[in-house]
């Protein structure tokens, strides 16, 4: 197939619409559904990063994708017991590698995951598209499907869930075309690996790296790759736990990771793991309560008449300074970047969120004042000396 025509591009007024190729097939096949314009922009971006995350760490890996930036992005290590309650998976049971990658992936940011397209590095299992089947999403892109798991995604949305195969054997030109108001913009593809050597810049007096941290270094830096910049990435425990995208400040995209990040932790406290929330609420309205519990707004939930809606009984407020008591013990956190710090006002907010370790480019003219900050923290930075803006 050359080219498959789409229902609109963007908005529905944007119309004919179709992708195609220039020369050579197209290297996908629809399986199920009629995926979109957006969708094959989330598609075909989420496909290559969970590529380079299984490179990688040689372990299978998904990304939940939103307006062409990953909501979420990890690798198929297991779950904890804390971690499979706060995605909401705990009664499945022992997950699969590539399930337990896109229950991390999705549950990290579940509000920003809402509605997402899903990218799978592997072939789609029982387990995964069980995952699938029960969470509000637009689509999935995998390399292949088994019987049971198309079955059931199949099933999703009465027959019409986007399900698309790709050929994980396609390799793209190296050069690449992008029109913006009849201009032609050319480019050679961003190919650059993400490897131990570009890490190994340590300019901080602290230089020690774990396994772990070079590990989450690199999905950090995989996922900035592929998310809209500016962008700043939080990474834990190999997944991302924070991801700032699209913001025109180095600092307001550090302020928004570093945010999302504090939510995943704040999400983990008994006081809000315990919420007794009403029988039969819907997944949706149960996550969007517990962001505003856990946030500056939490009389909207709290307040007479709006409470009853939601919780069995009323609970207690969660304090400013309980919030800050349990965000303290936050520690060995990874940070990317996808250019370097201007100032070290970034360095002091990624400390509030227990960050240890960054990589960025590094190339500022107050990178001594950035580096001096780290040191005061005790922090262990690399500078890469490359950036990874996209776009």
């Amino acid at each position: 197939m050359k080219e498959l025509q789409l229902k609109y591009g963007c908005n529905p007024n944007q119309k004919p619409s179709r992708i195609y190729m220039q020369e050579g097939e197209l290297p996908i096949e629809v399986l199920s559904g009629k995926p979109g314009y957006i969708n094959f922009l989330d598609a075909l971006n989420g496909w290559q990063l969970v590529c380079e995350l299984k490179k990688a760490t040689g372990l299978p890996a998904a990304t939940s994708f939103k307006h062409v930036s990953p909501a979420g992005a990890a690798i198929g290590l297991p779950l904890t017991e804390t971690l499979a309650k706060i995605y909401w998976v705990d009664d499945c049971g022992e997950l699969s590698p590539l399930a337990c990658a896109y229950a991390r992936a999705r549950g990290a940011d579940r509000m920003s995951s809402f509605g997402d397209f899903i990218a799978l590095s592997d072939t789609c299992d029982r387990d995964t598209a069980m995952l699938i089947k029960r969470e509000v999403s637009d689509g999935v892109i995998a390399p292949g499907y088994t019987e049971e798991a198309l079955e059931i995604l199949k099933t999703k949305k009465n027959g019409n869930y986007n399900v698309i195969r790709i050929d994980e054997n396609y390799v793209p030109a190296p050069i690449e075309h992008k029109e913006v108001f009849g201009v032609t913009f050319e480019q050679g593809r961003q190919e650059l690996p993400i490897d131990d050597a570009l890490l190994s810049n340590i300019v901080t007096e602290k230089k020690e790296l774990s396994d772990a941290a070079i590990r989450d270094m690199k999905i950090a830096l995989i996922t900035l790759k592929y998310t809209q910049s500016n962008s700043v990435c939080f990474v834990k425990d190999g997944q991302a736990i924070g991801i700032g995208a699209g913001q025109q400040s180095r600092v307001h995209c550090t302020r928004l990771a570093g945010q999302k990040a504090d939510n995943w932790l704040l999400r983990q406290c008994p006081k809000v793991m315990d919420l007794p929330f009403i029988d039969g609420i819907r997944r949706a309205d149960r996550d969007n309560a517990i962001d505003v519990y856990i946030g500056e707004e939490y009389m909207d939930v709290l307040a007479d008449g709006a409470w009853q809606k939601i919780f069995k009984t009323k609970p207690e407020v969660f304090t400013r300074e309980e919030k800050r008591a349990w965000l303290d013990q936050m520690d060995g956190v990874t940070l990317g970047s996808d250019a370097f710090f201007p100032f070290s006002d970034n360095i002091e907010r990624a400390h509030k969120s227990g960050v240890k370790y960054i990589a960025q480019p590094g190339g500022s003219v107050r990178d001594d004042l950035v580096i001096e900050c780290c040191n005061k923290y005790g922090m262990v930075m690399a500078f890469t000396g490359i950036r990874l803006f996209h776009h």
